[in-house]
């Protein structure tokens, strides 16, 4: 796929969830969310870029106490393909004996939500719940590590739109779009 460029990769795509699916989507983890945290306060710990998106429309739907903080960690740097996990900005919230809402676009096979998710419980993190719009199953997703809060799921391609990239662009498509 690295081979093509964004316009002919979104000709390509298949329109997988369209913006009313992920509306309801969003309002649906909202109020389970809520149902989780009752009157507990939580951090709100988006993982930029590819959960700006999502986190800024479920905020809106969740009415349980927030505390905003975001964190900005990858794997791909602009490309398709992982590599080891970088960061290039840590919460600056204390997490210690808090409850964090880790907020990302997907779950895929894991291993940047994992690797936020360990930071978060070595800073003290009394527990780290994991909300994505949307998730992959697949059995690649690494031991140990599922979403709590799930918006939709996705096939098992290369997926972009609605916060995710295709080489960087795309995020802002109001759809998720599959190759």
């Amino acid at each position: 796929m690295s081979d093509i460029d964004f316009t002919t990769a979104r000709q390509r795509a298949e329109l997988v969830h369209d913006e009313a699916a992920l509306t309801a989507a969003i309002a649906r983890v909202g109020r389970e969310i809520d149902a989780h945290l009752g009157d507990e306060t939580a951090v709100f710990l988006p993982v930029m870029q590819g959960g700006l998106v999502f986190a800024g429309q479920l905020a809106t739907r969740i009415k349980a106490g927030l505390e905003f903080d975001y964190v900005h960690a990858t794997r791909y740097r602009g490309g398709t393909l992982g590599g080891g996990l970088v960061w290039l900005r840590q919460p600056a919230l204390l997490l210690g004996g808090r409850t964090v809402l880790l907020v990302d676009d997907i779950l895929d096979e894991g291993t940047t939500l994992k690797g936020i998710r360990d930071f978060c419980l070595e800073q003290g993190a009394q527990r780290v719940l994991i909300a994505v719009l949307c998730e992959k199953r697949h059995g690649r997703t690494v031991p140990g590590l599922a979403a709590d809060f799930v918006g939709v799921e996705v096939p098992d391609r290369y997926v972009f739109g609605f916060g995710m990239d295709y080489h960087e662009q795309g995020r802002n498509l109001p759809g998720i779009y599959a190759l």
